[in-house]
């Protein structure tokens, strides 16, 4: 593997401005490791290998002119294949969506070629994003970082993979009810859950969209910082002189502790260990509104993307995996009174989180509650299927139930992150915590 591969995006940028780097030999190198790779058509749904090196030629002539438009002009980077590509096949991981092929780019990706980003491909993911193992019988299953056998995590599976494999710089994905976060964690990733909203959902295949949130996973906070100022179109935030000491940080006793299994248990407190040897003032939080806005869940999710899908699935549900089909179904259990009582009731608890966490800077929890469960026995039993995939979601949930923008963080424990949670809207002081976190964990 080749240096490069492994290195984080905003290295890799410095590497280019320096003149060290060429952009074109940077590029064929993540395109050439992706053609030889045994797992790269399980992490690829397709490359745009001629864009990508398009891109790369514009790249290395404005490095030459000393003209470059951001930190990252030049760097590859993966898209989950949900993001619109104008002219080339975008199909959701979805057979319902085979030879899809749009006529203009994800607004995102627009802004992100505009500052330079050299686009390597799609990546695979779940059906339709509708789930948090990454489990895709349909297309194919992105392999786990650490047993190719165990789920990459989803919904952005091949985002996560393509990073974790070095075959990407950075990888672009979606986060619906922890799309990003899982598979980030699982892979040992930075993964950054943005506020509804903040980055644009046009030309993005939707799922759920008043949940539908966009977000990098990639190797560093600082990537993350970069990565999200680019597909905002603006100067990314000053990480400089961060620190935890006197930061006051939530534990998060509701609902977050239910059923956790050892590994991510004892990596979290492990992890609070290290924030609160850096300075941080550390509490313990119980937030009844929490428990009571995860057991809303199957009304709000269900009606949604039942609601987005319906005949597209109902004309040919035979084409579909069961359990995700199954999980799209369920929306069917539901009255249109149910769901608007639901989402007026959810507003209320989100309104009651945001005072209960107002004093402080963030709330923690473990990202994920459980380990990669093994692929195998996930497709040959449903009941585990059911079990690990709830489970799965279930903390990640709780960011997009509260509206809140969250960053997830490797702890160093393989498959295994910790989640800072923030207020709507806080993206940028988030990644300032986030640098300091990560400098306290490392």
């Amino acid at each position: 593997m080749h240096d490069w591969q492994k290195m984080t995006a905003a290295e890799l940028g410095r590497g280019i401005d320096a003149g060290e780097i060429d952009p074109v030999e940077l590029t064929q190198t993540f395109l050439d490791a992706i053609d030889a790779h045994d797992y790269g058509p399980r992490i690829y749904a397709r490359q745009t290998a001629d864009r990508a090196l398009a891109e790369a030629k514009a790249a290395q002539e404005r490095a030459r002119l000393k003209l470059r438009r951001s930190p990252l002009d030049g760097v590859p980077i993966s898209w989950k294949d949900l993001f619109d590509t104008a002219g080339v096949v975008t199909e959701a991981g979805s057979k319902l969506l085979e030879n899809r092929t749009p006529d203009a780019d994800a607004e995102v990706l627009i802004n992100a070629t505009h500052q330079g980003l050299v686009c390597l491909g799609k990546t695979h993911l779940s059906e339709l994003a509708f789930s948090g193992l990454g489990l895709n019988p349909k297309t194919a299953t992105s392999p786990n970082v650490h047993n190719p056998d165990n789920a990459p995590g989803g919904s952005s599976s091949g985002a996560a993979t393509s990073v974790a494999f070095g075959l990407a710089a950075a990888g672009i994905g979606s986060d619906t009810g922890g799309s990003v976060r899982v598979p980030a964690a699982w892979n040992d990733l930075v993964g950054l859950k943005t506020t509804s909203g903040v980055l644009s959902l046009k030309g993005a295949v939707p799922l759920a969209a008043r949940f539908d949130t966009v977000g990098p996973l990639c190797r560093s906070v600082e990537d993350a910082n970069l990565l999200f100022a680019a597909m905002k179109n603006e100067r990314p935030v000053d990480l400089d002189a961060t620190s935890l000491k006197g930061k006051r940080l939530a534990v998060l006793t509701t609902t977050a502790f239910d059923d956790i299994r050892d590994a991510p248990k004892a990596a979290f407190e492990a992890a609070v260990q290290k924030f609160k040897d850096a300075g941080a003032e550390i509490v313990d939080i119980a937030i009844p509104q929490v428990a009571s806005a995860v057991g809303l869940s199957p009304i709000l999710y269900g009606c949604e993307t039942y609601g987005t899908w319906k005949d597209v699935i109902e004309a040919n549900p035979d084409i579909m995996f069961r359990e995700i089909l199954a999980r799209f179904r369920s929306g069917k259990d539901f009255t249109g009174a149910d769901y608007v009582a639901a989402w007026q009731e959810l507003d209320r608890y989100r309104a009651a989180y945001l005072h209960a966490t107002a004093q402080f800077d963030a709330v923690l929890c473990a990202t994920c509650p459980i380990t990669p469960p093994n692929v195998e026995r996930l497709l040959t039993d449903s009941d585990y299927y059911v079990t690990e995939n709830l489970l799965t979601l279930r903390n990640t949930r709780i960011g997009n139930l509260m509206g809140l923008s969250v960053l997830s963080l490797p702890t160093g424990t393989a498959s295994c992150g910790v989640s800072l949670m923030a207020h709507p809207n806080e993206e940028r002081r988030l990644l300032r915590l986030g640098q300091a976190a990560e400098d306290a964990l490392a």
